[in-house]
């Protein structure tokens, strides 16, 4: 897969026109009422990718990125490649556009990762995955409603899980939360709906369309707060020639080994070594896994042996930590 290009990060192009027979979750609820006004309303989602599916998104010289503007009517524009939603290594993508426009092109942006990413070959059940809205934290109350009674009705009718992210402090200016849709793409798309229909309603969330990425610039390296890490990662730094956990400031020699759970190497190394070739990518570290019941000293832990810079080396730990945290709380 073609590494993503920042060449393609944000298309200055306008849209092609909107398709009239466009297929959406809303289509089958028109009541003949206000369903065509809301239609038509000019409005916008944003979500997180990994750098991997983001990559998948753009395609070979942008060429799905295309396809899928011109199938949905709807403008998408990914954050650049190194501009992380704060505390993770996720790109932010934005879909903009009218309602059902938006709808059909984050339809055939989740229907294709899905089939990448998640279909696992030979399972019969279908397949559920998650998707993190990025919302201001301004507009979160409408999603929630009075005493979770608006949430609560978008997961019975969606049948998705909906989960809102408390508020991080830990950046300033970030007053951003992710709204976590869990289920099969139907009931995701569902719960999208109902998400940008209520959104949709306030005049802030409108407004904040024209500052797609505001914080990407200031945030290009992981560092993960409160809602990273997790799981049984282990991270054992050993002694290196400037004492335990001490790293050099040779930007060519620094070599931390940390620890991980020899049942999460797979979440690791990913499906063919995806996973562990996007980690060294974006981070720019070299990363080497021990063999086989080579384990850290007194642990069923493996070692995983990261070089590079100071910064490289961060940035692999911080991805390796979410890879298995966030597989191992995918039933949640």
């Amino acid at each position: 897969m073609e590494s993503p290009d920042s060449r393609y990060a944000s298309s200055n192009e306008a849209p092609p026109k909107q398709q009239q027979q466009q297929s959406s979750p809303r289509n089958s609820q028109d009541d003949g009422g206000d369903g065509g006004d809301y239609q038509e309303k000019s409005t916008y989602t944003r979500f997180l990718v990994s750098n991997a599916e983001a990559g998948s998104v753009i395609g070979k010289g942008g060429s799905t990125i295309s396809e899928f503007q011109t199938q949905s009517g709807a403008r998408i524009q990914l954050s650049r490649n190194y501009e992380f939603f704060p505390g993770t290594s996720d790109r932010i993508i934005m879909v903009s556009g009218t309602v059902n426009n938006v709808l059909k092109g984050v339809e055939l942006i989740l229907d294709k990762l899905l089939n990448e990413f998640y279909l696992e070959e030979g399972d019969g059940a279908e397949p559920r995955s998650k998707v993190r809205l990025v919302v201001p934290n301004s507009s979160c109350g409408g999603i929630i409603g009075k005493g979770g009674a608006t949430i609560k009705s978008f997961i019975e009718e969606s049948q998705a899980g909906i989960k809102i992210s408390p508020q991080d402090n830990s950046y300033a200016g970030i007053s951003d939360r992710l709204v976590t849709v869990a289920g099969t793409l139907e009931e995701q798309m569902r719960a999208i709906d109902l998400i940008l229909s209520k959104l949709s309603e306030d005049t802030y969330y409108i407004q904040s369309l024209s500052t797609p990425f505001p914080y990407a610039a200031g945030y290009n390296a992981p560092n993960y707060g409160p809602n990273g890490g997790g799981g049984k990662f282990q991270n054992h730094r050993p002694h290196n020639n400037k004492g335990p956990g001490v790293l050099q400031d040779d930007r060519n020699s620094n070599s931390v080994t940390i620890g991980v759970a020899d049942e999460h190497i797979g979440l690791v190394l990913g499906r063919g070594g995806r996973n562990v070739i996007e980690i060294s990518q974006v981070s720019g570290a070299r990363i080497k896994i021990s063999d086989r019941d080579d384990f850290m000293a007194g642990t069923t832990d493996r070692k995983v042996t990261i070089t590079g810079s100071q910064r490289a080396i961060r940035v692999a730990e911080d991805m390796i930590s979410q890879k298995v945290s966030s597989a191992t709380d995918k039933g949640e």
